[in-house]
């Protein structure tokens, strides 16, 4: 039998936010990814940087880590706010 997977229990703020229909990205802090086609990739609301290579690029978000791979990646920009990645992207992953 397949073990079943812990889904995290929705915090108050997260109901608070849900029952007003705000944005929850915005005030709750969560990170945003935007990819471009296959060559961009803006990330707002990130932590830190724990791996930049040409082909993995993993940032740390408020709640999980962010894995971009692909081939000749670079970070074009970053600010304490947010990050453009560009190069040839092959996925994008999130590590509960």
């Amino acid at each position: 039998m397949r073990k079943k997977e812990k889904i995290p229990p929705i915090s108050r703020n997260e109901k608070i936010v849900e029952s007003l229909h705000l944005p929850k990205d915005s005030l709750l802090g969560a990170s945003i990814v935007t990819v471009m086609g296959n060559t961009n990739a803006l990330i707002e609301n990130y932590k830190g940087i724990i791996e930049y290579t040409d082909e993995n690029i993993v940032l740390q978000g408020k709640t999980c880590r962010i894995a971009i791979s692909g081939a000749r990646l670079s970070i074009e920009y970053y600010t304490n706010d947010e990050m453009k990645i560009s190069g040839r992207i092959n996925s994008v992953s999130y590590i509960v």
